[in-house]
């Protein structure tokens, strides 16, 4: 019986480690786009032998407005005419000759390598790079024609006089007030450098104003109630022996878990969220990444003691699995204290540690904590949904055999009437404490799922609506819309905080009140026994247990 004890805890180690491999994390969200061609606007392409254009051009530059900023460093290049051939060649460029679709034109090697070799040192005292993205040897073809070809202005002429709707998948593209600097190694929705905005892109000020003090209220209810827990056990340790000793390790890890939301609430959102930078054309984004250190200290702890928490409970059924079905006292299921502490302090910290590494930290706009799985869709699934989904498999398992077990002991073996009430009352309080844990935590992993299966439709539905305030590609063909309910995230953040309660309903009792009356009037207990005995409160049996 041991050794499938040993085994079951090597193989729930085992399986909740696979989540650390390494895993593709980004997944692109595509969006739809309808272009036509449009007359050249751009100042220095003016007067070309073509006069349309068609966005996005080869640099992916979406509208003419951002081709007309990047271009910006060569103006005084193209003024100061350094070569007859730089002009021709940026406008073949950035705003390329619009031909009928599904054709890139792009300007033969010769012009580019002409361009660079004539404005190489002009552009190193200007202080501007040939850019990586215009390499004449990997990008242009080999070829001796003019630009634009006879071919191209026959059929820009024809695309002129009557305009062609091009459809076409060109994905998310990241507005200018959302892009971060690259070396913070940010993302959103697939794109790079990018960051979602702050405050939340799904809700109000006013109902993200309401959220917060839901978060905060619940969370100090959360803390008061585990801390109680937490104090009963320190003032008598040898109370809560195995089996029951994990609850109190459980409510510890929910009682930190609630002291971040606490914080989130006092800090709103100082450290999930970047601050603006107007000079900089930066609105104000979500943090990401490790970057930040308050951020990262808060996901550390409320990530590690959320899935120590549920590991905990999983311990527990293991605890009382080992107590009802091969029937092992106190003193040996404490011999294992050891390999249960390495398992529910361990596994957390693996997993913790690999999210750092792979940067997945994200700010938490709603509650102001930092946290895993916001935005990114892979990190939801593998971080949350797998290692959660799994303690709950494992631990009803358990949790049924033990119940099992000792509604056969109850059946089958006479006991006397107190032995057989006591038993009937540890097996109710087995079930309701396990009830009290799991809907909060059912309820937790339903609307994580109901996060995985709408993410992409409501972030479309950003999209879309703020499309022509971003300047950004407005999607198209979109068959259904969506925004998510404020009160599904309610739910989530008070399932996240309520499932830590439970603890104080197993230490709470009569004894529990004895304890704290004598740790504040600091008399004997066996004082207080007497009295409460006196009073009718105590049996002689609890007596003889004080």
């Amino acid at each position: 019986m041991y050794g499938s004890v040993m085994d079951l805890l090597w193989v729930l180690s085992v399986s909740m480690l696979t989540v650390c491999v390494a895993i593709p994390m980004d997944a692109a969200a595509g969006s739809h786009s309808l272009f036509t061609c449009e007359p050249i606007t751009l100042r220095m392409c003016q007067g070309l032998p073509y006069n349309s254009t068609f966005m996005p051009n080869i640099l992916n530059h979406y509208d003419q407005q951002t081709a007309a900023l990047a271009m910006e460093p060569f103006h005084p290049m193209v003024n100061l005419q350094c070569s007859p051939e730089l002009r021709m060649f940026l406008c073949a460029l950035y705003a390329p000759v619009c031909t009928e679709y599904g054709r890139m034109t792009l300007p033969c090697r010769r012009l580019c390598l002409q361009a660079k070799s004539d404005c190489y040192k002009l552009m190193d005292m200007f202080g501007v790079g040939w850019p990586e993205e215009m390499d004449c040897n990997r990008l242009f073809p080999d070829c001796d024609e003019p630009y634009p070809r006879p071919a191209d202005l026959l059929s820009g002429s024809d695309s002129t006089e009557s305009p062609i709707s091009v459809q076409r998948d060109y994905g998310f593209w990241c507005p200018r007030e959302l892009k971060i600097d690259p070396e913070l190694g940010y993302s959103f929705m697939g794109v790079r450098d990018c960051s979602p905005p702050c405050p939340n892109m799904y809700f109000t000020r006013e109902e993200l104003m309401f959220a917060r003090y839901f978060i905060g209220v619940v969370s100090i209810v959360c803390l008061s109630a585990t801390l109680f827990t937490f104090l009963t056990f320190l003032i008598d340790v040898s109370r809560f022996r195995y089996p029951e000793r994990p609850i109190i390790f459980y409510a510890v890890c929910y009682m930190m878990v609630s002291l971040v939301f606490f914080l989130g609430f006092l800090l709103e959102d100082k450290v999930s969220c970047n601050a603006a930078s107007p000079g900089r054309f930066r609105a104000s984004t979500v943090t990401q990444g490790s970057h930040n250190k308050a951020c990262t200290l808060l996901f550390m702890v409320l990530y590690f003691f959320t899935m120590a928490g549920s590991v905990w409970w999983v311990i527990l059924t293991i605890t009382w699995f080992l107590a009802a079905v091969p029937k092992w006292g106190s003193e040996a299921i404490e011999k294992k204290a050891l390999l249960f502490h390495a398992c529910a302090w361990g596994i957390p910290g693996v997993l913790t540690v690999t999210l750092l590494a792979m940067n997945k930290i994200e700010g938490d706009s709603v509650s102001g904590v930092c946290f895993v799985g916001l935005y990114n869709l892979a990190a939801l699934r593998w971080f949350l949904l797998v290692p959660l989904g799994l303690d709950v498999v494992v631990g009803v398992a358990l949790l049924l055999a033990g119940i099992a077990a000792l509604n056969r002991v109850r059946m089958e073996i006479p006991l006397e009437k107190e032995n057989q009430e006591k038993l009937v009352k540890f097996m109710i309080r087995i079930g309701v404490f396990s009830v009290l844990y799991l809907v909060p935590l059912l309820t937790v992993l339903a609307c994580y799922l109901y996060e995985n299966s709408y993410r992409a439709i409501w972030e479309t539905t950003w999209v879309q609506e703020r499309c022509r305030d971003y300047h950004i590609p407005c999607p198209y063909q979109v068959e259904t819309t969506s925004r998510p309910d404020l009160v599904l995230f309610l739910i989530k953040y008070l399932m996240m905080l309520i499932v830590g309660i439970p603890s104080v309903f197993w230490v709470g009792s009569k004894k529990t009140c004895f304890e704290w009356a004598s740790f504040f009037h600091g008399k004997r207990r066996k004082e207080y026994a007497l009295i409460w005995k006196q009073c009718g409160c105590l049996t002689s049996t609890e007596e003889m247990r004080f």
